[in-house]
This record gives C-alpha cells, sequence and structure tokens, in this order.
C-alpha cells in the first residue's frame, strides 16, 4: 500500500479503486472527515469520466436517497452496494456505495478524482449512522486491525504544477515504519465521529498564544485530510495573524494576504520562508498529565500557488479562520504520518520522511515532548457545542413542537369558543349568527 495516493494539498489525494463487475476503475479522494463512500455516478463538466451502475452486474441500489453537504460543496443521490478490489487486500469485498447524480461545488476544475472515500465513524454517516462506513466493513470482512495510517507527500508542490507528483501511501491494517522517522506520538480520540482531539495551546515562534485552551477546541478540533488548510476558531485565527505580523520580518502584508482573498509574490528563486516564524500546537498526550507539539515550519503554511510570467513566484497563507471548530488539515498533515489507531481510540504523529525528501532534505516538520499539562484544563474539549447529529435531532424535534402549537392557534382560531351558562343550556357568544339576530 506504500505510494498508492496521488494528489496535493490544493487539489485532494486521490487513490485508483475498481468497483462493480466487471470492473471501473475511478480515483477516490481520502477524506477522514466524512463517513460516506460516494462516486460519480453521472456526466459532470469537471469529470472525465463516472460510475456507470448499468454496466455492473452486481450493483444493488437500495432505493434510498442520500445528500452530504461539506464545508466546501454537497451533493445528492442513491444509496447502493457494490464489489470493491481493495489494493492489498485479499479478495474482492461489498461495500455500500452512494452514487452521485447532482452536486453544487464539489468536483472542481482541475481535479483528477470522481469520487469520495470517507474514513470517519458511522455517526457522521448520511442519511443516517445506520450505512455502515468503507472502512467498518473493510475490518469487518477481512478481520483486519482497526487501524490506518495516512502519508501525504505534497508539501512544497506548487498547486500549478501540471506533474502529476507521487501523492503518499494510505495503509489500511497497521502500520509502515519505513515512512516515518523518529517517534509516534499518540493522543487520544474524545469522541468517535470525527476524529476529535484535544488541543491544548498554539506558539507561533516560542510565543504562546495565551488563550483560554476552550477557544482552541471551539466547537471541536479534529484531524481531516480532506480539509486542504489549518483552519482555527475565529479568535484563535486572529491572535495567530496578529503574532505572526508581529515576529515576521516583513511587516506590510495586506489584509487579503491572511485573509486568503490576495498572494504575496517573490522574485523567481527567492523563498518567503526565512521571513516567518514556526507554529506549534500542543496535543494532549495519551499520559494525561502530559503533552506533545507538533511543530510545522513556513515552508507548510506558505504555499506556493504559481508563478507570474516566469519571474515571480506567488504564495498564499495556508491557515484560515473556522466557525465550525479548529481542523488540522493537509497544511499540517503533510508534514507528518498520521496514525488512525481505532482499535485503541487514538491518533499518533511522526515526522514524515516525504516531506523533508520535497524540500532537498530541509526538515519542514518537527515534533518533541514529553511536556506537562498541569498548567492547562483536565479537559478543554468540555463546553463545546453539540455535536452534529444531535443538532439534528433536536432541530427536528423543535419543528415538530411548533407545528403542534400553529396547529392548535389554528383550531382555536377556525373553531367555536362555547360555554355552559347557568341555565345548563351551551350557547355560542362568538357565533355570527347570533351577532345577525342582534
Amino acid at each position: 500500500m506504500v505510494n498508492n495516493l496521488q494528489g496535493d494539498s490544493g487539489r485532494g489525494y486521490y487513490m485508483e479503486m475498481t468497483l462493480g463487475t466487471p470492473g471501473q476503475k475511478l480515483n477516490i479522494l481520502v477524506d477522514t472527515g466524512s463517513s460516506n463512500f460516494a462516486v460519480a455516478a453521472a456526466a459532470h463538466p469537471f469529470i472525465t469520466h463516472f460510475f456507470n451502475t448499468a454496466l455492473s452486474s452486481t450493483y444493488k441500489s437500495t432505493g434510498r436517497g442520500v445528500a452530504v453537504k461539506y464545508t466546501q460543496g454537497n451533493w445528492e443521490g442513491e444509496l447502493g452496494t457494490d464489489r470493491v478490489l481493495i489494493p492489498s487486500i485479499a479478495g474482492t469485498l461489498t461495500i455500500n456505495i452512494a452514487t452521485i447524480f447532482s452536486s453544487d461545488g464539489f468536483f472542481l476544475p482541475g481535479v483528477n478524482w470522481q469520487g469520495i472515500l470517507g474514513l470517519a465513524y458511522p455517526l457522521l454517516a448520511r442519511p443516517d449512522s445506520s450505512v455502515e462506513p468503507f472502512f467498518n466493513s473493510v475490518v469487518r470482512q477481512t478481520d483486519i486491525p482497526d487501524v490506518f495510517s495516512l502519508q501525504m507527500c505534497g508539501a512544497g508542490l506548487s498547486a500549478s504544477t501540471t506533474a502529476d507528483p507521487t501523492g503518499g501511501s494510505l495503509v489500511m491494517g497497521g502500520v509502515e515504519p519505513t515512512l516515518y522517522s523518529g517517534s509516534m506520538w499518540y493522543t487520544p480520540i474524545k469522541e468517535e465521529w470525527y476524529y476529535q482531539v484535544e488541543v491544548l495551546k498554539l506558539e507561533v515562534g516560542d510565543q504562546n498564544l495565551n488563550l483560554d485552551c476552550k477557544e482552541y477546541n471551539k466547537d471541536k478540533a479534529i484531524v481531516d485530510s480532506g480539509t486542504t488548510l489549518l483552519r482555527l476558531p475565529v479568535n484563535v485565527f486572529s491572535a495567530v495573524v496578529e503574532a505572526i505580523s508581529r515576529t515576521s520580518l516583513i511587516q506590510d502584508f495586506t489584509s487579503g494576504f491572511w485573509g486568503g482573498t490576495k498572494l504575496a509574490c517573490w522574485l523567481k528563486g527567492e523563498t518567503p520562508w526565512r521571513f516567518f516564524p514556526k507554529l506549534s500546537i500542543y496535543l494532549r498526550d495519551t499520559n494525561t498529565s502530559q503533552s506533545f507539539k507538533i511543530a510545522i515550519l513556513p515552508q507548510l503554511y506558505i504555499q506556493p500557488i504559481t508563478d507570474v510570467d516566469g519571474t515571480l513566484d506567488c504564495f498564499r497563507f495556508g491557515i484560515s479562520s473556522s466557525a465550525n471548530g479548529l481542523v488540522i488539515g493537509a497544511t499540517v498533515m503533510e508534514g507528518f504520518y498520521v496514525v488512525f489507531d481505532r482499535a485503541e481510540k487514538r491518533v499518533g504523529f511522526a515526522v514524515s520522511r516525504c516531506a523533508g525528501e520535497l524540500n532537498g532534505g530541509i526538515a519542514v516538520s518537527e515534533i518533541s515532548g514529553p511536556f506537562s499539562s498541569a498548567d492547562v484544563a483536565s479537559d478543554c474539549a468540555a463546553g463545546g457545542l453539540l455535536k452534529e447529529p444531535l443538532l439534528w435531532v433536536i432541530s427536528y424535534a423543535l419543528v415538530a413542537v411548533c407545528v403542534v402549537v400553529l396547529l392548535i392557534l389554528l383550531l382555536l382560531l377556525v373553531l367555536p369558543c362555547r360555554h355552559r351558562d347557568r341555565s345548563g343550556e351551551i350557547t355560542d357568544e362568538s357565533s355570527l349568527v347570533r351577532h345577525r339576530i342582534k
């Protein structure tokens, strides 16, 4: 399973998979931030081909509709099952597949994938958790360990390159020691929906942001390969930008650069990375009284995008603000070999070998510890917002209550108000007939 991925952080990391009988090959985006396995089942302007269910003798539709919305884009389709050939795993497996018939902002220009492989937990599956996610099916049908690991090797590569780089590795069933160097550090999975972890603090250079640790985990902190950037809650993002601006050797960046609407350009051959500090994220260790930190150097978050007339190299800011939690996306993950150890409810980080190789042997990521966590709260993730599936239940319940109240009000308006007088006769004070008699 080594070197079975292609792609980069700007366009996503994908693997080739074979679906149906006879087999149809598609490139599938690897996403640890969702739980549905979905493929295009109709033509779209931005994809070259799609899964034709009519040509597969083993495809079975369940007749259930499904719709999924992501941070960027959404799609609608139908649930079914079919056989899927998994590289390096013996045999062909029967997997739940959502066939996409319509989408908006999901397939984008320049991408080379035709579907998405959601690797998170059943709680995020749509339309509900009864739809068994891909990796749950693989573990159940093959008895491999409930562990997968991910190496993403696009760090430092321009998003405008026409080359098709070796994108990395998705290893199902274990850990591949040749893909990382140094020690593997583990942080507990707080909740099994997304891969939710607990961030204790952030540093810019050697400067602690000194925010309440709950700010970093509002409303969750997750590890998500399907998100391009490092996304930070609004208050944290503002503090990071302020700290980078203060410690950077360049003071005149426009707000458009930090906001992601403008690029910063240097003469070709010059690199901007020496002007920026490293960024460190402290995660709670499995020994909960301790923490460790993963650090990314500017090569990971000041990202090459394109060149202009062969004379300028232009870069974007690989960090953005987020209204729905902290997301450790590709900007960070490209520096590390990440292990999703579901059996032990933990996520592991080690320095990725490919990150340094792609940057001339220069280390672009670091990991160190342990550090005492005595100076932070015992549970930084407490007090966050309710989880999405529960929010949906509450929303539906509130809608039902509103409908009942409206029905009662309508009945009160339509039906006459009747009462019994002292003589025992039923009278109708609001009757139009009575008023007409008057």
